[in-house]
């Protein structure tokens, strides 16, 4: 079975050892992923602009690895404040309404200070 290695770009893949994205037979994991925007390097203040922008870096991992946001089976949602659950749904919503992946929410810390929200997702096409 062939093994596909996906990344983003971002210097913490050859720092930390991983890829943004792994396809092995018909599943891809994507690596958690935070709002960094992926053009500016900037991190935006609010929940939601962080969220959009995770999913749009997820987003390009999947089309690249032959995936889209349908095939996504399952999403985690990592967030630093119970308060970010209400506010998520603006940026999730739009993509996964209809999707309807198998979901969990972790309250934990994040690695900087200005992450709030940390998105997680595998795929699978059948």
């Amino acid at each position: 079975m062939s093994r596909t290695l996906i990344s983003s770009g971002s210097p913490f893949e050859a720092q930390v050892g991983y890829s943004r994205a792994v396809v092995q037979g018909g599943w891809c994991f994507v690596a958690g992923t935070t709002g960094t925007d992926p053009e500016t390097r900037a991190m935006p203040e609010s929940v939601v602009d962080q969220t959009a922008n995770a999913l749009k870096v997820i987003g390009k991992a999947l089309e690249e690895a032959g995936f889209s946001f349908a095939d996504v089976v399952r999403v985690t949602y990592y967030i630093t404040d119970p308060a970010y659950w209400d506010e998520l749904g603006k940026a999730t919503a739009p993509i996964f309404g209809e999707i309807r992946p198998a979901a969990s929410c972790i309250v934990t810390g994040l690695i900087k200070p200005e992450m709030k929200v940390e998105v997680e997702v595998t795929a699978f096409k059948g």
